[in-house]
């Protein structure tokens, strides 16, 4: 589904809901602002819907935008304004919990209109806010590598591989929007935003205070125990992911791989080096007559390529390492079943201390025997020696998943003979050595993977994922990982 069929499909269920207010219930004050009440009420509880399936999602997203923030700020005037941003990381997915609320509930109030006055205003500044986010999302595509954003005389021409975040997260997984049609869409919210709080008088009125304040208040709370249950204690009860359950992962990759490959150079963009004037080249021209133009006076500013027939997703780059840097991704793309257990991070302190070690002192002896000198290594004493060793400090939850949940429930599986890998994201060998030893972890493979790619297959740290002939069979939160009985005994 694209941006377009969405909005047909929201209007429709716009005009119909504002027929009935009109007509039906006779609520109406003004048509023009019923509908447009009903349409961008409709559009919040969407969009804040599919984000609230994934509260850790739109966080992820969050912390994309703070890191581009900060990295803006730096250097800069406002360089004072930076640090902000790396604490702000730390509260993303709190902070991706209200606004998933928020703009739920402003939805709801937009269509009963509730607190007409409020509601504009705070409809309003949200358009707003997220107009500046998108809109400095697709202006990033001007500003070329190693150029400040402030650096406003020193924009190029708009590549889309200058963007930090490529995909603004309005929609959640359910639509990826490129950054400038983001920024339009946004752009024309602002529209009846601004018709709002100027006409917020005319907005319609379902119900009494009493009656919205009742529904507002068992939304709130509904909506949170409904994003917290999809991240804290379950994985999101409904996926738009590419590692969503039942895809088959292995036939996907395939097509996608092939698709990329059949892309063909179709044009060459040059740039002039004395004047700065640019040309695009058919590719045959380019190929035939490419020494007309010299690297000495042109440089290339980009390939002109044909789209791709299938778009890719994440699962062109699924790739999983083993401890020696093997690529072992096909032992998850190939016939048969195993289980993936999936932590895109480990939650471990690592720190030094100083520990005594006895070294044996020995002293080299010569002996000449019938002329030939013999060496000898002989014992001298013993000294005390002081070293540093790396200390392992694991957050106590994480360690008490892995203790009590994860490996009770993994040991009779691998038991079994069905192999079970751990893939880690985000730490070294050291790391991952030392969560074998302090773990006491048997008969599991240990292997490497991207952090971001395995946040993509499960929401959880860790989570498991079950593996049949290329396919996603299933997927499970720690707090939701049945026993290793019942797993045998269910899909074995």
């Amino acid at each position: 589904m694209n941006l377009t069929t969405l909005l047909i499909y929201i209007g429709t269920v716009a005009i119909v809901l504002s027929a009935f207010f009109i007509f039906g219930m006779k609520k109406h004050k003004e048509m023009l602002m019923t509908f447009l009440q009903t349409f961008c009420g409709v559009l919040f509880l969407f969009s804040g819907w599919v984000k609230a399936v994934d509260p850790l999602g739109t966080g992820y997203k969050m912390v994309d935008y703070f890191t581009e923030f900060e990295s803006t700020f730096t250097g800069t005037a406002l360089e004072f304004i930076a640090p902000m941003f790396p604490f702000l990381s730390q509260y993303s997915t709190s902070f991706s919990v209200f606004m998933i609320v928020l703009e739920i509930i402003l939805g709801i109030m937009l269509i009963t209109g509730s607190k007409s006055k409020l509601v504009a205003w705070l409809f309003f500044l949200l358009v707003a806010f997220f107009t500046v986010l998108t809109g400095f999302t697709y202006l990033t595509g001007y500003v070329p590598s190693g150029v400040n954003f402030f650096e406003f005389s020193n924009w190029g021409p708009y590549v889309k591989s200058n963007m930090k975040v490529t995909d603004c997260g309005c929609f959640g997984d359910f639509i990826k929007l490129e950054p400038k049609t983001s920024f339009l869409k946004d752009v024309f919210l602002l529209i009846p935003a601004i018709y709002f709080i100027i006409r917020n008088r005319k907005m319609h009125q379902l119900f009494g205070s009493t009656t919205n304040t009742i529904i507002e208040t068992v939304s709130i709370v509904g909506l949170l125990f409904y994003c917290l249950s999809n991240f804290v204690w379950d994985i999101p009860s409904v996926d738009f992911r590419p590692f969503a359950q039942g895809k088959d992962i292995a036939k996907t990759k395939q097509i996608e791989e092939q698709a990329m490959a059949d892309v063909q150079i179709t044009g060459w963009k040059l740039k002039n080096k004395a004047d700065g004037k640019e040309i695009i080249l058919d590719n045959n021209e380019y190929m035939t007559n490419f020494k007309k133009y010299p690297k000495t006076e042109w440089s290339v500013v980009d390939q002109i390529k044909t789209e791709p027939l299938v778009k890719a997703t994440k699962i062109s780059e699924f790739e999983i390492l083993d401890m020696e840097s093997n690529d072992i991704t096909e032992d998850f793309l190939g016939e048969g079943s195993r289980f993936l257990i999936v932590s895109y991070k480990l939650y471990v302190d690592i720190g030094t201390e100083k520990q005594m070690f006895q070294d044996s002192l020995f002293t080299m002896d010569t002996t000449v025997v019938k002329g030939d000198t013999l060496v000898s290594k002989v014992f001298d004493r013993v000294e005390e020696k002081q070293t540093t060793v790396p200390t392992f400090s694991w957050d106590r939850a994480f360690s008490r998943n892995v203790r009590d949940e994860l490996l009770p429930t993994m040991r009779p599986i691998a038991a079994k003979g069905i192999p079970v890998t751990w893939v880690v994201g985000g730490s070294g060998n050291t790391e991952i050595e030392a969560l074998v030893r302090d773990m006491n972890i048997q008969n599991i493979q240990m292997a490497q993977a991207d952090d971001i790619l395995l946040k993509t297959i499960v929401r959880s740290n860790p989570g498991v994922v079950l593996w049949k002939d290329g396919k996603i069979v299933n997927k499970w939160h720690i707090d939701k990982l049945p026993s290793g009985e019942e797993l045998l005994k269910e899909y074995f």
